[in-house]
């Protein structure tokens, strides 16, 4: 049974990794932003309350997206395994899942921390041609991702659950070092 957690900075390439591999797996690729866009999009009450806060512009507050997370992983779906993309982004939502992990009987869950360094990060977003990925735009969120992950690598590796690979390295190099890991 697989059940993974994709940290890594934006543009290491978790999403595409993940879902490639969910796909290899025939397990579900979650990333918090599909559950967001699908809660909105069939109006489910968790979906209504996340669209208030969006219209006005604000952050959907972590109740309301760890109540969508454990929704989604209470679905038939994810018994067989999953993949976690996005979530959790700090050590109190780490908490949180550990807890309904813990409730659900889905513990045995690995983290991969897919790095890259700064200047290959940089430089696949400015290659993805988006208006907002300016240089400066990018470095800041590197900054920000690195302030704010920075302790939930170290409560995964604390947890002796943390396993990083390469993200330096081709999709193929890379995909091959994912699947090593789930073999181990």
């Amino acid at each position: 049974m697989t059940r993974l957690i994709f940290l890594g900075p934006p543009g290491a390439g978790k999403g595409t990794q993940a879902k490639i591999l969910a796909e290899f797996l025939q397990i579900p690729h979650i990333s918090t932003g599909d559950i967001l866009r699908q809660a909105i999009q069939e109006k489910t009450d968790l979906g209504i309350q996340a669209q208030a806060y969006m219209d006005k512009g604000e952050l959907v507050p972590d109740k309301l997206v760890e109540d969508m997370v454990e929704e989604r992983l209470k679905k038939s779906d994810a018994k067989s395994g999953w993949i976690l993309d996005g979530f959790p982004r700090k050590v109190t939502q780490a908490e949180f899942l550990a807890k309904l992990l813990e409730n659900l009987g889905q513990g045995g869950e690995k983290v991969v921390n897919l790095d890259a360094p700064d200047e290959t990060v940089v430089s696949r977003l400015l290659g993805r041609g988006r208006k907002d990925d300016t240089q400066e735009v990018i470095r800041r969120r590197l900054e920000v991702y690195r302030d704010d992950t920075a302790p939930l690598i170290s409560y995964y590796s604390q947890r002796e659950k943390l396993l990083t690979v390469n993200g330096n390295q081709s999709q193929e190099e890379v995909f091959t070092a994912l699947q090593n890991i789930i073999a181990a």
